[in-house]
């Protein structure tokens, strides 16, 4: 039996060394889960890392320090494990990571950094009156089940504040939507939340305790749902948990006093040392009595100064002024329902204003409705939502002056945490860089840079300006050693570009979090350079709705082991012609034993210029023709693409054509096609007029294109001094009678070797008629005899001929005359 066993043991380890050495090769990581899903701050913890393809794993890439990987185990194809030290420092709440391995990079997951120790939910705790007892100042990490209800017993003295707070939709596990409440032993709500402006779709709750005694923690779903995903750390205890701050923003390099408004106990009041450099989601966590929230408020960092809220201000006659010259801040609360706060400033003509409301994206409840007066009370701009709750208005004065502005909320709701900054600055140049979302669900698919050892990776990046236009170049900062990157401009018009990173065959495998510049390249653009800012979409709700998402500010980017192919495109010797058409040559090179079907997309298509969506190269070829068409009204110029390929090696394995130019030209030659008729079974000619812009070098072939059935016409050959194409059209008795529109004369030119195609007169009709009835065979009439007395008979009227009965005269005419009808 130990024969046996130690048999099977060692087949067992034989087959998972060949699972690693098949992992070289394969396709990106997929990370499924970390569990558990967060710890405390100062302890050491291992986690397990699900999914698919992690044999190869060679770290954890965290964007947030603090936190850092001491041990990392391989168990299986589908799971790690890790051991990693939290650092007492490392900051409170939501921490991103990846895993990547030598073949790729996974999915962006998260992990969560508590202040307390850690308790897990044990069952069963679904009744009231059997809950699970938990000391204060605990992070308890459980699963709601569908319909269950978890209930926590905590004890707590008279006075103490008792807080409540969960991290559910924000893990980004499943579309889980909390609802918690405190109750006494009486089962007397004493507090309870579903949504908060602060933590949105999470919920936290907070009292202060009435008596001495029990208290019920009580965790469930909104609508009573959950599942195996629904996964949840509840922090319970006497810590603060304000709502927001007020005011919200100040100025670089400061010391601010600030109130911490919404807790329990009421406001707090603390001054904060603000960072040198402004940000625009500054995160703060108050200290209070030697406790802190397990997550912080939103706090805004400017370069200009803050102008306080003076009540009462709800009238414009009582407007809270400012003397300032622009750029500063009002900052105000909508303390109570129905409340509208005013405000005076001063403005110069034609000097464009930028006035944004911050609330919602400080996590207020408020929903702004902003609103722009002259000196004498008369509205001259309003906003409510400007891609989102809060308002936003670019201001042009129409004179030197005293201006008003007033803030209220949409529902006319209010309350002490209806807290709202209004900032008033210049209109300035930006530019934002980010990866698009390839379309669809996950959102996640090619967010990485995972670049094969000799080859390429290729992903498009967006432009967003603001307040400028022109041709934005992009490069790249902080890639892995052996890696470039090659960049086409943004241009202008235009809000993407293709960018081909590649790694030297030799490149060490290695991972970095990276940057990319986006550079104005209008020289009348100054500092304006912008870096990369993508948003990552973790959680769906109904309707296909993002109900949770995460904003990152590095590219992640790493050489990978070496993939089995790799494609080029051979760079076309021609142009492509306006209203014309190519075929893209890619050639592909396969590594020895690899038989893949590799499948090839455009990355990017010039603005008129049309593909099919997608072409294979089978398993049994090296090449395939790409087509590609041009619109006529497409910008002459030279453009840069490329192309993607994919093939299925253990999963998709992504690379990259080189950057290739395509250069669109205007047609070389421009034409009309005549009409022309025939009968059905006849012969007719129909003539291109042409004009050749750039004369043909050589002889050219012409082909008539968009023929009925049962219509040929052969192809005509043209050279230099033709100015125009007669083809001969040749129809049949079935051909389908009528008027057929949408003919198109074709022109192929060789140049170089390689065919110029192009198309000339689109548009032109054919008719084609049915023949003329034959005419009625003569018969003889009897005589008849007419009296002396009758009068002789009139002459018959002339016969009124039919249209086809005219058509064929003239075409008999026509024939004798030797005319073209």
């Amino acid at each position: 039996m130990a024969t046996n066993r130690a048999k099977r043991i060692n087949m067992a380890g034989m087959l998972f060394a060949m699972l690693i050495a098949t992992t070289v090769h394969a396709a990106s990581p997929q990370l499924n889960r970390v569990l558990p899903r967060g710890g405390q701050r100062g302890t050491e913890i291992d986690l397990v890392l699900d999914g698919v393809r992690l044999a190869d794993a060679k770290e954890i890439l965290f964007y947030e320090p603090g936190i850092s990987v001491t041990k990392l185990d391989i168990v299986n194809e589908k799971q790690v494990k890790a051991h990693v030290k939290i650092e007492p420092g490392a900051e409170l709440g939501q921490h991103t990571l990846r895993v990547r391995s030598a073949t790729g990079i996974s999915e962006l997951r998260t992990f969560w950094v508590g202040p307390f120790p850690i308790v897990a939910e044990k069952e069963p705790n679904s009744e009231f009156d059997h809950p699970q007892k938990i000391d204060l100042n605990v992070t308890v990490e459980g699963v709601v089940d569908n319909e269950d209800v978890d209930y926590f017993q905590i004890e707590a003295k008279q006075g103490q504040r008792i807080s409540a707070e969960i991290e559910a939709l924000r893990l980004g596990d499943a579309m889980f939507d909390p609802f918690v409440a405190i109750l006494d032993s009486n089962r007397f709500v004493l507090a309870s939340a579903d949504d908060t402006a602060l933590l949105k779709q999470d919920a936290f709750v907070s009292v202060v305790a009435p008596k001495d005694g029990s208290y019920i923690i009580q965790v469930r779903e909104t609508s009573f749902g959950g599942g195996g995903e629904s996964r949840y750390r509840l922090h319970v205890g006497t810590f603060p948990r304000p709502r927001g701050i007020y005011p919200s923003g100040g100025p670089a390099g400061q010391a601010v006093p600030v109130q911490f408004i919404g807790d329990v106990l009421g406001p707090i009041a603390k001054t904060l040392q603000l960072p040198a450099a402004p940000s625009e989601d500054f995160l703060v966590l108050v200290d209070h009595n030697g406790q802190t929230p397990p997550s912080a408020n939103h706090f805004r960092v400017s370069p200009f100064p803050n102008v306080m809220e003076v009540e009462p201000n709800n009238e414009a006659k009582t407007a809270t002024p400012s003397d300032l010259d622009a750029p500063f801040a009002f900052n105000g609360i909508i303390s109570e329902k129905s409340d509208i706060d005013f405000f005076k400033f001063k403005a110069k003509k034609d000097r464009a204003l930028e006035v944004n409301v911050y609330a919602r994206r400080l996590h207020s409840p408020l929903d702004s409705v902003l609103t722009i007066y002259d000196a004498k009370g008369n509205q001259i701009a309003q906003n409510d939502d400007s891609g989102g709750p809060d308002s936003y208005l670019r201001f042009n004065p129409p004179a030197d002056g005293e201006y008003l502005l007033s803030v209220r909320d949409h529902l006319n709701q209010g309350g002490p945490d209806y807290i709202y900054r209004v900032e008033l600055t210049f209109t300035k140049p930006s530019v934002t860089l980010a990866i698009p979302n390839n379309g669809g669900q996950p959102t996640q698919e090619r967010q990485t840079i995972p670049v094969p050892r000799g080859n390429r990776f290729a992903t498009l990046i967006r432009a967003t300006r603001a307040n400028m236009g022109g041709d934005v170049s992009i490069a790249a900062k902080d890639l892995p050693d052996g890696m470039k990157m090659d960049a086409a401009p943004v241009v202008n018009g235009g809000d993407v570009a293709p960018v081909v990173f590649e790694a030297n065959a030799d490149a060490p495998l290695a991972g970095k979090l990276g940057d990319l510049i986006g550079h104005p390249l209008d020289p009348n653009v100054k500092d304006s350079d912008g870096t990369f800012h993508q948003v990552v979409e973790l959680v769906y709700g109904p309707n296909n709705t993002s109900y949770h998402k995460i904003p990152i500010d590095h590219l992640t980017a790493a050489v990978t082991e070496e993939a089995p192919f790799k494609i080029d495109i051979v760079e076309p010797k021609v142009p492509l012609v306006q209203n014309g058409s190519m075929n893209l040559k890619v050639v592909a090179t396969r590594k020895e034993g690899f038989k893949g079907v590799i499948s090839l997309r455009m990355l990017f298509n010039p603005p008129g210029v049309g593909s099919a969506p997608s072409i294979d190269i089978p398993a049994d070829k090296t090449e395939a023709l790409y087509p590609l068409n041009c619109a006529d009204n497409v910008p002459a110029r030279k453009w840069k693409i490329a192309i993607l390929g994919s093939s299925d090696v253990n999963g998709p394995l992504w690379v990259s054509s080189q950057l290739a130019n395509l250069e669109i030209v205007a047609p070389m030659i421009i034409g009309k096609l005549n009409m022309a008729a025939a009968e059905q079974g006849a012969t007719t000619n129909l003539v291109c007029e042409i004009e050749q812009k750039t004369p043909i070098a050589g002889r050219a072939k012409a082909q008539l294109l968009g023929l009925p059935a049962n219509v040929t016409a052969e192809e005509k050959e043209i050279g230099p001094e033709d100015k125009k194409i007669v083809f001969d059209v040749v129809t049949t008795p079935k051909s389908p009678p009528g008027q057929h529109g949408g003919l198109l004369c074709q022109i192929t030119m060789i140049k170089d070797g390689e065919p110029i195609v192009q198309a000339v007169g689109r548009g032109g009709t054919l008719r084609v008629d049915a023949p003329l009835p034959p005419k009625p065979s003569a018969t003889t009439k009897p005589a008849q005899v007419v009296e002396a007395t009758t009068k002789p008979a009139a002459p018959p009227p002339p016969k009124t001929l039919t249209r086809l009965e005219k058509l064929r005269l003239e075409q008999e005419q026509a024939a004798k005359e030797g005319k073209t009808p």
